[in-house]
């Protein structure tokens, strides 16, 4: 998809972000094909990450103009919530 996950915009000189002009033409469609996909399941994109998609957070919400988010944080592993 033109880049590998979690590149950089310095190391990928921008390929990283989601509609970015700088990437095979097969990337680009592959990245449109995930795109369309996710987006019709109602999830959204980040746009400076094509790999990073989210739902049910809270950029999920302000993104969708949703009320409030689905979830909220979750502990890390030894911690309890609260």
């Amino acid at each position: 998809l033109g880049t590998r996950m979690n590149a950089s915009p310095e190391e990928s000189s921008g390929a990283c972000y989601t509609h970015a002009h700088n990437i095979p033409p097969q990337a680009r469609e592959y990245r449109a094909v995930l795109g369309a996909a996710l987006t019709a399941a109602g999830l959204v994109n980040y746009p400076t990450e094509w790999w990073h998609w989210s739902y049910g957070d809270r950029y999920w919400a302000w993104s969708t103009g949703a009320s409030s988010a689905c979830y909220g944080p979750t502990p890390m592993r030894g911690e309890t919530g609260g």
